[in-house]
């Protein structure tokens, strides 16, 4: 995955996933929680910014460790 994602990029990765799975952020290799995203994406200065939305629980092990967390 590019250290910069693009709008574009995230799409393709989307594209094929169930319309109503929800997301959540993965926060913090070292303390890993989930968070909730915020539903309003904002543009400014040429970027699109998602709010976190408040933290949801710890972070599944399975989760941690496909992304190399563990």
């Amino acid at each position: 995955m590019p250290h910069y994602l693009t709008v574009g990029h995230l799409l393709r990765q989307l594209q094929d996933l169930d319309p109503s799975l929800p997301i959540r952020l993965a926060i913090n290799p070292d303390f890993p929680f989930t968070h909730y995203l915020g539903a309003e994406v904002i543009v400014r200065d040429g970027k699109a910014f998602i709010a976190d939305d408040g933290q949801e629980d710890y972070l599944p092990a399975v989760v941690s460790d496909a992304l190399a967390w563990a």
